[in-house]
């Protein structure tokens, strides 16, 4: 039954129904409003009151679901997402961040402090990298103290964090660029290469 919900709500957003899923974001389980969230984003209907709602939501796939959609509705602020920065389930905050970065926007101080806070000090690595590539895209001057701590993480984090070098200048990102180029592992070398190229 809620299988089927969840299709109708998916279909709705293909075939351009909106009222259907509307109908569908009012009731069900967390994956049937989840997915007529997606719908109305899919559809251009969304709007910032859904996502709001959305972000707000009990369940974790639907707050997720609101992050993604966040990304393409006007209206939604920055510290709308910002709050999900620090949501108990993990999988939301890494989307949260996800989400500021595509928008690529300027954001409030505390919005950029809170993804500082998450670049350097999330247990979760996707989190930390999802939080420093937000950091490089919104290229905040008070992100990249969190951007240069992130080159001394795990890999992945490393190579999302000299990539995120390129929004930022001066002597220390020149220092941890130069570094870079000597990280064990290549990936993270061939990006810093390919900035300092």
């Amino acid at each position: 039954m809620a299988e089927g919900r969840r299709r109708r709500a998916v279909l709705a957003g293909h075939e351009g129904n909106e009222a259907a899923a509307r109908h569908l974001l009012a009731g069900g389980d967390g994956p049937v409003r989840a997915a007529a969230l997606g719908a109305l984003g899919r559809m251009g209907a969304a709007t910032a009151d859904d996502v709001g709602r959305g972000l707000e939501d009990p369940d974790p796939v639907v707050r997720r679901r609101a992050c993604q959609v966040a990304v393409g509705v006007d209206g939604v602020a920055a510290e709308e997402l910002g709050a999900r920065l620090g949501d108990h389930d993990p999988a939301v905050a890494e989307v949260a961040a996800w989400a500021l970065g595509e928008r690529g926007r300027p954001c409030a101080g505390s919005v950029v402090q809170a993804l500082a806070a998450m670049a350097t000090g999330h247990e979760d690595a996707l989190c930390r990298e999802a939080a420093v590539a937000a950091l490089g895209a919104i290229g905040d001057a008070a992100g990249l103290a969190a951007v240069l701590a992130a080159t001394r993480d795990r890999p992945a984090v490393r190579r999302r964090a000299v990539i995120a070098l390129a929004a930022f200048e001066g002597p220390e990102v020149d220092a941890a660029l130069r570094r870079a180029l000597e990280d064990r592992d290549w990936q993270v070398r061939q990006a810093a290469e390919d900035l300092l190229a």
